[in-house]
Protein backbone atom coordinates (compact mmCIF):
# COMPACT_ATOMS: atom_id res chain seq x y z
CA UNK A 1 0.00 0.00 0.00
CA UNK A 2 0.94 3.16 -0.54
CA UNK A 3 0.13 6.32 1.52
CA UNK A 4 -1.24 8.94 -1.06
CA UNK A 5 -1.15 11.68 1.99
CA UNK A 6 2.61 11.18 3.69
CA UNK A 7 4.10 14.40 3.24
CA UNK A 8 1.92 17.19 3.74
CA UNK A 9 3.02 20.81 2.67
CA UNK A 10 1.88 22.48 5.30
CA UNK A 11 3.43 23.80 8.66
CA UNK A 12 1.62 22.37 11.87
CA UNK A 13 0.74 24.75 14.86
CA UNK A 14 0.10 21.45 17.02
CA UNK A 15 2.30 18.67 18.61
CA UNK A 16 1.60 15.50 16.69
CA UNK A 17 1.78 12.17 18.81
CA UNK A 18 2.23 8.90 16.66
CA UNK A 19 0.97 5.25 18.25
CA UNK A 20 1.00 2.05 16.98
CA UNK A 21 -2.30 0.78 15.16
CA UNK A 22 -4.77 -0.73 17.43
CA UNK A 23 -4.10 -4.25 18.32
CA UNK A 24 -0.58 -4.49 17.58
CA UNK A 25 2.07 -4.86 19.62
CA UNK A 26 5.85 -3.74 18.16
CA UNK A 27 8.43 -6.38 19.41
CA UNK A 28 11.20 -4.06 17.87
CA UNK A 29 10.93 -0.66 19.39
CA UNK A 30 13.31 0.91 17.41
CA UNK A 31 11.48 0.07 13.72
CA UNK A 32 8.26 0.20 12.24
CA UNK A 33 7.24 -3.88 12.26
CA UNK A 34 3.71 -4.52 13.82
CA UNK A 35 3.03 -7.79 14.28
CA UNK A 36 -1.54 -8.87 14.91
CA UNK A 37 -1.69 -11.94 16.67
CA UNK A 38 -5.53 -13.11 16.88
CA UNK A 39 -5.30 -16.73 18.30
CA UNK A 40 -3.11 -18.97 15.85
CA UNK A 41 -3.34 -16.34 13.17
CA UNK A 42 -0.83 -13.95 12.30
CA UNK A 43 -0.80 -10.17 10.74
CA UNK A 44 2.30 -8.82 9.67
CA UNK A 45 2.72 -4.84 8.36
CA UNK A 46 6.53 -3.12 8.06
CA UNK A 47 6.43 0.74 7.41
CA UNK A 48 8.63 2.48 5.21
CA UNK A 49 8.61 6.39 4.58
CA UNK A 50 5.00 6.32 3.18
CA UNK A 51 4.80 2.57 1.81
CA UNK A 52 3.43 0.05 3.99
CA UNK A 53 4.24 -4.15 3.14
CA UNK A 54 1.88 -6.32 4.60
CA UNK A 55 0.77 -10.16 5.05
CA UNK A 56 -1.33 -12.68 6.89
CA UNK A 57 -1.16 -16.06 7.36
CA UNK A 58 -5.34 -16.14 6.32
CA UNK A 59 -6.00 -13.93 3.22
CA UNK A 60 -8.90 -12.38 4.30
CA UNK A 61 -7.00 -11.13 7.19
CA UNK A 62 -4.98 -9.05 4.79
CA UNK A 63 -7.78 -8.03 2.79
CA UNK A 64 -9.74 -6.76 6.44
CA UNK A 65 -6.36 -4.87 7.28
CA UNK A 66 -6.17 -2.88 3.69
CA UNK A 67 -10.08 -2.22 4.12
CA UNK A 68 -9.54 -1.19 7.86
CA UNK A 69 -6.64 1.67 6.63
CA UNK A 70 -8.20 2.62 3.42
CA UNK A 71 -11.14 4.02 6.28
CA UNK A 72 -8.47 6.06 8.00
CA UNK A 73 -5.97 6.83 5.13
CA UNK A 74 -6.07 8.19 1.93
CA UNK A 75 -3.93 5.00 0.46
CA UNK A 76 -3.74 3.19 -2.88
CA UNK A 77 -3.03 -0.45 -3.66
CA UNK A 78 0.63 -1.08 -5.33
CA UNK A 79 -0.17 -5.43 -5.66
CA UNK A 80 1.95 -8.16 -4.79
CA UNK A 81 5.00 -7.32 -3.33
CA UNK A 82 7.59 -7.63 -6.16
CA UNK A 83 10.77 -4.97 -4.83
CA UNK A 84 11.09 -3.88 -1.44
CA UNK A 85 14.83 -2.39 -0.24
CA UNK A 86 16.77 -3.72 -2.61
CA UNK A 87 15.44 -7.24 -2.32
CA UNK A 88 13.32 -8.64 -4.91
CA UNK A 89 10.62 -10.79 -3.67
CA UNK A 90 8.90 -13.65 -5.94
CA UNK A 91 5.70 -15.30 -5.34
CA UNK A 92 3.97 -18.32 -5.83
CA UNK A 93 1.93 -21.37 -4.68
CA UNK A 94 4.98 -23.00 -3.53
CA UNK A 95 5.90 -20.37 -1.43
CA UNK A 96 8.30 -17.42 -1.39
CA UNK A 97 11.46 -16.60 -2.77
CA UNK A 98 14.07 -13.59 -1.69
CA UNK A 99 17.05 -12.93 -3.85
CA UNK A 100 19.42 -9.73 -4.63
CA UNK A 101 20.64 -10.57 -7.83
CA UNK A 102 19.78 -7.32 -9.11
CA UNK A 103 22.03 -5.79 -6.10
CA UNK A 104 24.84 -8.17 -6.92
CA UNK A 105 25.11 -7.07 -10.22
CA UNK A 106 24.87 -3.29 -9.85
CA UNK A 107 27.97 -4.34 -7.53
CA UNK A 108 29.71 -6.32 -10.03
CA UNK A 109 29.47 -3.58 -12.51
CA UNK A 110 30.17 -0.61 -9.85
CA UNK A 111 33.43 -2.33 -9.04
CA UNK A 112 34.27 -3.22 -12.73
CA UNK A 113 33.90 -6.85 -12.26
CA UNK A 114 31.31 -7.82 -14.43
CA UNK A 115 32.13 -9.69 -16.97
CA UNK A 116 34.93 -11.02 -15.32
CA UNK A 117 35.17 -14.84 -14.83
CA UNK A 118 33.42 -16.64 -11.92
CA UNK A 119 35.09 -18.49 -8.94
CA UNK A 120 32.90 -21.07 -6.74
CA UNK A 121 33.36 -20.41 -3.05
CA UNK A 122 34.09 -20.81 -0.29
CA UNK A 123 37.56 -21.44 -0.97
CA UNK A 124 38.90 -25.07 -0.38
CA UNK A 125 40.51 -25.36 3.04
CA UNK A 126 43.39 -27.00 1.81
CA UNK A 127 44.94 -24.21 -0.27
CA UNK A 128 47.38 -21.76 1.72
CA UNK A 129 47.95 -18.24 1.07
CA UNK A 130 50.98 -16.88 0.83
CA UNK A 131 52.32 -13.42 0.06
CA UNK A 132 52.79 -11.95 -3.16
CA UNK A 133 55.65 -9.99 -3.37
CA UNK A 134 55.74 -9.03 -7.38
CA UNK A 135 52.33 -8.55 -7.64
CA UNK A 136 50.11 -5.00 -7.83
CA UNK A 137 49.48 -3.57 -4.46
CA UNK A 138 46.51 -3.78 -3.31
CA UNK A 139 43.86 -0.86 -3.28
CA UNK A 140 43.02 -1.25 0.72
CA UNK A 141 40.22 1.66 0.28
CA UNK A 142 38.56 -0.39 -2.72
CA UNK A 143 38.52 -3.32 -1.27
CA UNK A 144 37.08 -2.02 2.45
CA UNK A 145 34.45 -0.47 0.18
CA UNK A 146 33.43 -3.73 -1.60
CA UNK A 147 33.68 -5.51 1.86
CA UNK A 148 30.89 -3.14 3.41
CA UNK A 149 28.83 -3.68 -0.11
CA UNK A 150 28.43 -7.15 0.68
Amino acid sequence: MDVKSAFLNWILEEEVYVEQPKGFNDPHPNCTLFIRKTGKDILIAQIYVDNIVFGAIVDSHSHTFAEEMKKIFEMSMIGELSYFRGLQVQQSDLGMFVSQAKYAKELLKKFGLDGKSLFRTPMSISVKLSANHTGNSVNQTLYRSMIESL
